[in-house]
């Protein structure tokens, strides 16, 4: 079976995305690209995420091709290529309905720099791109295009997508976007937030670098949380 490890992943990561409220039912989809295989392994369509199986992962090429599977892929399946061809740095990308994220989507309102966790995305606000239907190419190219050198963004009355260099930092940044996105809320909800600076975000994004313990040969530089 192809992409044996990442289809466990996909299966595993799918199933902390349900249970930590991240997305409900089967809304949401995951992958995890090979870059040495050049295939993706991507979440299958409509199945309960506590129901899914490593055999029932898609295993596709980046040109839309189902290379291993009998199931049918996430309906986003675009919208994660997407990343792959234009970010060389990421191997994995998070697709969630997270309740303040949709919120905020469905406003069609950025998150902002209330806390600096926010700079765990690479930047200082998390836009938001334009409406498209839901599994379509212009989608992907909005969400792409509105992401910029970022690693989040929301996708408007839809949901959010982050990415990253593996899975676990991936979903670890939809965690933490969801965490400024309901602070961002309950805030508006008193008063007028306070925004932490465009100077204060890019030191707090110097010293993210340097976060955690000291990383071996091979692995990452980036922390998987603050």
């Amino acid at each position: 079976m192809l992409l044996q490890k990442e289809r466990e992943l996909v299966v595993e990561y799918g199933k902390k995305m349900s249970s930590s409220g991240l997305s409900k039912g089967t809304s949401g989809n995951i992958s995890i690209y090979n870059r040495k295989e050049q295939l993706m392994a991507i979440s299958p369509s409509g199945i309960g995420y506590f129901e899914t199986m490593p055999e029932d992962v898609v295993i596709m090429d980046l040109h839309g091709n189902i290379v291993e599977g009998d199931k049918k892929p996430s309906s986003e399946w675009g919208l994660h290529t997407v990343f792959y061809l234009n970010k060389p740095d990421v191997e994995a990308v998070v697709h969630t309905h997270s309740t303040f994220c949709t919120t905020f989507a469905c406003l069609n309102q950025p998150i902002r720099a209330l806390h600096y966790v926010i700079g765990g995305a690479g930047t200082a606000t998390v836009p938001c791109a334009p409406y498209r239907t839901f599994g379509t190419p212009e989608l992907a190219e909005a969400a792409i295009e509105a992401c910029g050198k970022g690693k989040a963004v929301l996708l408007a009355n839809h949901g959010l997508l982050t990415c990253g260099p593996n899975i676990g930092k991936a979903f670890g940044l939809a965690v933490n976007m969801e965490f400024c996105a309901e602070m961002q809320f309950r805030a508006m909800c008193v008063g007028d937030p306070v925004i932490l600076s465009d100077s204060e975000m890019e030191n707090v994004m110097e010293r993210f670098q340097s976060y955690g313990q000291p990383k071996k040969d091979g692995e990452s530089k980036e922390p998987n949380c603050y």
